[in-house]
């Protein structure tokens, strides 16, 4: 993956949620990071502006960390690390 394109973080996955209603951003990230190794990094691009409120809570609650969240003409993208 390219580094400079993440924002420097390091990234094991990608998924691309755009144009997908709540909830489904938010579960197929959680599905996706279920398939990746503890540490690992998913980066994620929705369209939802619910998303903002849903990856914060999901990442608090379930002990994720987001190390990163942008918002810019209606594209969200974070890089959550499993934990």
């Amino acid at each position: 993956m390219n580094d400079a394109a993440n924002g420097d973080i390091p990234v094991a996955a990608e998924l691309d949620a755009s144009g997908l209603e709540c909830p489904m951003p938010l579960l197929k990230a959680k599905l996706e990071l279920n398939r990746l190794a503890s540490g690992a990094v998913l980066k994620v691009t929705a369209t939802d502006p619910g998303s903002q409120r849903d990856f914060r809570s999901f990442a608090n609650l379930a002990g994720h960390a987001l190390l990163r969240e942008e918002a810019d003409a209606g594209i969200y993208r974070y890089w959550l690390r499993k934990a």
